[in-house]
């Protein structure tokens, strides 16, 4: 139930399902007064949610500073988030615009930093029977150079909720030391680090895949809207907003 929830919870993250909402009640309304509010909401809306400067500040201030490893410096395991795969019709597996995270992970691997990967994640699709993303991004690891026995896999989880609490029950199987170093995109990392550490999960953060640099803004992108950041978004409002209410069930 939670997982059905939480799936028609995210389509009202998103700025563009509310300006769809309030273009519908706007048509419909009779209430001269109500559509005027209405008009004005929609513009506040399309200005605020179209504004660089506006975007890059919250999402400068939500994602956590990028982390350098010190030479020395091991961990018996990286758990390594799934989310950056997109699976065809047909069930073949891409990496999508979150791959930094797959990146990163085989990078501290062969670098030493981590001694195995811990590949957590299964299928979030609600309708269709997809593959598993553990399974593609295992071949994946192997192709990659990492060693069959040093890869861990958990391919049933939907949600970050499920991926700490399936994750702890291997890695209490395997007796592996803690601390774990857990990989995932920048900002995803405020809440997976709070729902690992609240299902007692002993890690340090390892954030990739930044959506925003910290980085000088062009003049155009001070001055002109831009629609497209609408589907940008969706992912900090549903990473924010899911942090709370993860806090307020207990999961975080």
């Amino acid at each position: 139930m939670f997982f059905l929830l939480s799936k028609i919870f995210d389509f009202l993250m998103a700025p563009a399902a509310w300006l769809v909402i309030l273009i519908i009640f706007m048509i419909f309304t009779k209430n001269k007064k109500i559509k005027k509010r209405l008009q004005i909401s929609i513009v506040c809306i399309l200005l605020i949610f179209s504004n660089h400067f506006i975007y890059r500040t919250i999402v400068v201030a939500w994602q956590p500073k990028p982390v350098t490893l010190t030479k020395g410096s091991h961990y018996s395991a990286g758990i390594l988030l799934g989310g950056f795969v997109v699976f065809d019709v047909n069930k073949n597996g891409y990496f999508d615009d979150a791959a930094d995270r797959f990146i990163e992970a085989v990078k501290l691997y062969h670098q030493g930093f981590i001694q195995k990967i811990v590949m957590t994640g299964g299928s979030a699709a609600l309708v269709y029977n997809e593959a598993k993303e553990a399974d593609f991004v295992k071949n994946e690891l192997i192709a990659n150079g990492v060693s069959e026995k040093d890869i861990i896999i958990e391919a049933y989880s939907r949600n970050t909720f499920e991926n700490a609490i399936f994750t702890k029950q291997i890695l209490d199987s395997l007796n592996l030391k803690p601390p774990y170093l857990l990989i995932t995109s920048a900002s995803h990392m405020p809440r997976s680090i709070k729902i690992f550490k609240k299902a007692n999960i002993n890690v340090d953060q390892y954030p990739c895949d930044y959506d925003v640099v910290d980085s000088h803004l062009s003049l155009v992108e001070l001055l002109l809207p831009d629609l497209k950041l609408f589907n940008t978004w969706y992912k900090i409002i549903h990473e924010i907003v899911g942090l709370k209410i993860y806090q307020l069930i207990g999961k975080a």
